[in-house]
């Protein structure tokens, strides 16, 4: 009664429905985590339902655990199997999929507001009522395995456990001990397993359902009554994240292919943590640096066409890097520009008027960024850690909050480091092939002069 007596509240009043960042949660007695955001959306609503298992909680022989039962959960409920699930959930007007990342699994509705409790309905029999056996959990491992990129051969094993065949920033992660050497296998993952991990990880106090749009006024009572009804358990305590003890080499080529005169360049620094606004001071300071390659590398030398800063996070690691695609041939001119930019930003820190004009951007840009109820659910999703007592942080202020100050000691810690250099390039250029034609075919004529001779 108390939960419908405050959405009934939310309905009624629209200045609510319209902050986007107060949204009514709370728990249900099984330790569920509800989230309700009205909006004036008609006809809609968007459904995530966030369950706190991803690939960070299991071992490199474990990880695609996971991503695996995440797939089996949509394979059937009768024998029906799984386009009569899929026909269900059309018949009923939505769509829905599910994504598995590293620290959670979540399963996203797209459904007519008229049909959100039914479309609920449909996503719970799918996580209660799937019986697993191993005719599904082969076929959801080819599914698996197609998406991961194919049949895993030996040559790509022996490529990965030379750490030649990645993108730079996942090579760097393995060099440092903070990612998987191999690709997680998965022949081994057993029935067994995957049951486990169901009963252990997907239960209600290990879940945030959250609900976005045209809201039905009796949805409080349903879910009281239906995912209420979950029992609770105690869930594994967390795998200790990767801390990183290996080294890695301060400078690396990476093969992408046989061959060509494109190449990339990576250069990649560890993260420092700098206190209040990290988060949003790494953000600025993204938003800085990707102005400051766009003119450095394409507006002044014409080098890049559209060069990129990154964060990246392994274990308990985060990553800057300064990214750019690039002709073979300039790779040596563009590494002294990225030099020269890190050596100038860490002696005389950022340009004031830059930094103010590309935080009053951002901020502005808080405005408009999240757009309909899909995007405000995602949102909500993605931002979870930041909710308490009704209502999400606010990111303009957190960006509104990172003075220059900070900003300057942020960069000048960032590149006071020498980081890691990571080129990607094929393993011939366009002139080394016409190089060794050209030997080759001296060395064929050679050849015939001297047989002609001896002849």
């Amino acid at each position: 009664m108390r939960t419908l007596l405050l959405l009934c509240l939310l309905l009624l009043n629209p200045a609510l429905a319209e902050d986007r960042l107060q949204v009514e949660g709370y728990p249900l007695q099984n330790g569920l985590h509800v989230l309700l955001k009205p909006t004036a959306e008609r006809g809609h609503v968007a459904i995530r339902l966030v369950v706190g298992v991803g690939f960070e909680h299991f071992s490199c022989a474990a990880k695609e655990l996971p991503h695996l039962l995440e797939h089996l959960l949509f394979s059937g409920i009768d024998a029906s199997g799984e386009a009569g699930l899929e026909a269900r959930m059309q018949a009923l007007g939505g769509e829905w999929n599910a994504y598995t990342r590293d620290s959670d699994t979540t399963y996203v509705l797209e459904v007519p507001a008229a049909n959100q409790r039914a479309a609920l309905d449909l996503l719970l029999a799918s996580l209660l009522n799937t019986e697993l056996d191993a005719r599904k959990v082969a076929a959801a491992k080819r599914v698996v395995e197609r998406e991961n990129g194919g049949h895993y051969s030996n040559l790509q094993r022996l490529l990965d456990q030379q750490n030649v065949s990645r993108e730079a920033h996942q090579q760097l992660a393995v060099e440092l001990g903070l990612a998987c050497a191999e690709r997680a296998p998965l022949a081994p993952l057993s029935l067994t397993q995957l049951e486990q991990l169901r009963r252990d990880w997907y239960v209600p106090n290990n879940m945030n359902l959250i609900v976005v749009g045209d809201l039905d006024p009796l949805l409080p009572a349903y879910l009281d009554r239906s995912y209420g009804a979950l029992p609770a358990a105690d869930i594994p305590p967390p795998r200790e994240l990767a801390e990183g003890t290996e080294q890695a080499a301060a400078r690396r080529s990476l093969f992408n292919g046989l061959l060509g005169d494109n190449a990339s360049l990576h250069w990649l620094l560890p993260e420092p943590w700098v206190g209040e606004h990290d988060h949003a001071t790494w953000e600025l300071l993204r938003d800085y640096l990707d102005w400051q390659l766009y003119q450095e590398l394409r507006l002044q030398r014409s080098l890049s066409y559209g060069p990129w800063s990154e964060r990246s996070v392994y274990g308990s690691r985060s990553f800057f890097s300064l990214n750019a695609e690039l002709e073979r041939a300039d790779l040596t001119v563009a590494e002294q520009v990225l030099r020269a930019l890190g050596q100038r930003l860490h002696d005389n820190g950022l340009d004031a008027a830059t930094f103010q004009r590309l935080q009053q951007a951002a901020i502005a840009k808080q405005r408009w960024a999240v757009q309909g109820n899909s995007a405000l659910a995602d949102y909500y999703w993605n931002a979870l850690g930041d909710y308490h007592n009704g209502r999400f942080s606010d990111p303009a202020k957190a960006l509104q909050a990172v003075s220059l100050e900070q900003a300057n000691s942020a960069v000048r810690q960032l590149f006071g480091a020498p980081g890691y250099l990571r080129i990607e390039q094929p393993l011939l250029s366009m002139s080394a092939l016409y190089g060794l034609a050209g030997s080759a075919a001296l060395l064929i004529l050679a050849l015939l002069a001297w047989r002609r001779r001896k002849g």
